[in-house]
C-alpha cells in the first residue's frame, strides 16, 4: 500500500534521526576539572619531597610535616598582624603607585614622540640600575620606615608598566584613530574609549609582571634595615637555624603569590573579555 505524501515510516525516521547531542558537562564537573589541574602539581611535589625528605637525615629539608607545624603555628597567631599584613599593605601600595606612574608616563610618552624621544636616554639608564643596588640610597633619602619599602617596590615594578603602555598606545590602529578622528571624539573620550582600550592587553601584561617583581622586592626591601614583614621574619628564622619556620615563610610567600594571581586573572578577565571574545571570534572565523 502506498503512503501518503508528506509522511514518513517510523523505520525511516529512526534511521535518519540526529545524534542526540551530548550534555555539556555541568559547571560543578568544570570547577572539579580546575581545581584538579591546580592542585595535581604541588600534590606530586609535595609527596616527592616528602619521600626524598625521609630519606635524608640532613637538618635543612625538614619534612612536610614539621614546615605545616611551623606553618600553623606561625602565621595563625599575632605574626599574621605583626609580620604578614604588613607586608602585603606595602606590596599593594607600592604595586598600584607603579601601575599609576606606569600608566601615566606610558601614555604620555607613547602619544608625544618628542617627548618620548626626550625622555629616552635617562629612562634607559634609570631602567638598567637594578632596584635592589637602590635600598642604601632609599634608606638615606627616605629613612627606614615604609616609604623606603614602597619606594624599592615601585622602582623596580614601574617599568614593565611604563614600557608596555608606551608600546601599546603606540600601536594604536591608524584606522582606528583617523575614524575616531572624522566622528569628532577628541579629548578624555578619545583617551579612554581609543587609546586605554586599545592597548589594555599590553597594559595588563606590564601589570602582571609588576606584580611578581612586586612580591620579590617586597622580600629584599624587608632584608635591609627592617622590623617586621616576611623577608625580615625569613632572615632571622635563617640566622637563628628556625629551619621548619624559614621554610614555613617561604610556603607563606608562595601562597601569597598564588593568591595574588589569581585575583588578577580575575581582573584581568573582565577587563580584557572584549578582547578575548574577539580572538575566539577571529580563530573561530
Amino acid at each position: 500500500m502506498n503512503r501518503p505524501l508528506g509522511t514518513a515510516r517510523s523505520d525511516d525516521s529512526a534511521g535518519t534521526r540526529a545524534p542526540a547531542a551530548r550534555p555539556r558537562r555541568g559547571a560543578a564537573g568544570r570547577l572539579g576539572l580546575r581545581t584538579l589541574h591546580v592542585l595535581l602539581l604541588p600534590v606530586v611535589l609535595v609527596g616527592v619531597y616528602a619521600y626524598a625528605g625521609a630519606a635524608s637525615d640532613s637538618y635543612y629539608t625538614p619534612t612536610p610535616d614539621l614546615i605545616a607545624a611551623a606553618f600553623v603555628e606561625l602565621w595563625f597567631s599575632e605574626r599574621l598582624f605583626t609580620d604578614v599584613l604588613p607586608s602585603i599593605a606595602r606590596l599593594l601600595t607600592g604595586f598600584t603607585v607603579a601601575a599609576v606612574l606606569g600608566v601615566g608616563l606610558g601614555v604620555l610618552l607613547g602619544l608625544s614622540p618628542r617627548t618620548r624621544a626626550l625622555l629616552e636616554p635617562v629612562l634607559e639608564f634609570l631602567r638598567a640600575v637594578p632596584p635592589p643596588v637602590l635600598v642604601p640610597l632609599m634608606i638615606l633619602l627616605a629613612g627606614i620606615d615604609d616609604s623606603m619599602k614602597v619606594m624599592v617596590i615601585v622602582s623596580g615594578c614601574v617599568w614593565p608598566v611604563l614600557l608596555n603602555t608606551v608600546e601599546g598606545v603606540r600601536a594604536v590602529d591608524p584606522v582606528l584613530a583617523d575614524t575616531a578622528r572624522c566622528y569628532g571624539i577628541t579629548g578624555a573620550t578619545r583617551l579612554r574609549v581609543l587609546v586605554l582600550r586599545s592597548a589594555a592587553p599590553q597594559i595588563m601584561a606590564g601589570l602582571r609582571l609588576a606584580l611578581a617583581l612586586a612580591i620579590i622586592l617586597m622580600v629584599i626591601s624587608e632584608m635591609f634595615a627592617s622590623s617586621s614583614g616576611l623577608g625580615f621574619a625569613i632572615v632571622q628564622f635563617q640566622r637563628s637555624f628556625a629551619i621548619p619556620e624559614m621554610w614555613a615563610g617561604m610556603v607563606l610567600l608562595g601562597l601569597i603569590g598564588f593568591a595574588l594571581s589569581a585575583l588578577f586573572e580575575l581582573v584581568e578577565g573582565r577587563v580584557l573579555g572584549w578582547y578575548r571574545g574577539l580572538r575566539a571570534a577571529n580563530r573561530g572565523g
